[in-house]
């Protein structure tokens, strides 16, 4: 059991599909949630097929939470290893912390029309000395309709070679099979979506990495 700020668990239950941990109940202003599983950062150095498919997950939840039927964006504020667990028995990525998420109505902002508000906006990468670093402005992903931050967030911090944690580099997909990194598809995958070379480059590349990862995960399986 974790406690944490039932405003998002309470307000998008895992039961209804959303990634986080299931809501059991709530004490002034302490929120009970069942426990997942162990952290993502105990599986940083699991085998290969095993990282994929982890990997794989967590691109398909930033999807989830950047684009889904109810028109609410769900961004990440704060991602690092310790925030995310794995279910022992499915296998299933959920968010074990969800107190720093920011939520945007994207009805409303199409609806009210805030300045630049259909402008695609792209997440700054931040290469700082820090551990899980990231840039962005709450004003601005609350005024725009799309948004890459997820992705950012996602790439930056937990799978490409710019990730940090606890000492180690290289993120979550390090040391990939030979051919793989002869390939030069997946490096090239994680760093335009940790870093964008072309303007709105890390929306593509997301969408490709995601079905890379798809593919190598159904390959390995």
């Amino acid at each position: 059991m974790r406690l944490e700020n039932g405003i998002v668990v309470g307000s998008f239950p895992s039961d209804e599909g959303w990634p986080f941990a299931k809501y059991l109940g709530a004490c002034g202003r302490m929120v009970a949630v069942n426990y997942v599983g162990e952290e993502l950062w105990s599986y940083f150095n699991a085998p290969w097929e095993k990282r994929v498919d982890l990997a794989w997950q967590l691109m398909e939840i930033a999807e989830q939470l950047t684009n889904n039927d109810f028109e609410f964006a769900l961004y990440l504020l704060d991602v690092s290893f310790d925030n995310f667990a794995v279910g022992p028995r499915d296998g299933k990525v959920i968010i074990v912390d969800a107190e720093n998420v920011l939520v945007a109505d994207k009805r409303l902002i199409r609806q009210n029309k805030p300045e630049n508000w259909d402008v695609w906006y792209e997440s700054k990468f931040d290469d700082c000395d820090k551990e899980a670093c990231l840039s962005f402005s709450k004003e601005i992903l609350c005024a725009r309709a799309t948004v890459d931050h997820n992705y950012y967030a996602v790439c930056q911090n937990l799978l490409s070679r710019h990730a940090t944690w606890r000492g180690t580099s290289g993120g979550l997909l390090h040391d990939p099979p030979s051919e793989i990194a002869k390939d030069g598809r997946l490096e090239a995958l994680l760093d335009e979506c940790a870093n964008p070379k072309k303007r709105y480059g890390r929306f593509q590349a997301a969408k490709e990495l995601r079905e890379y990862l798809a593919q190598l995960s159904n390959n390995v399986r």
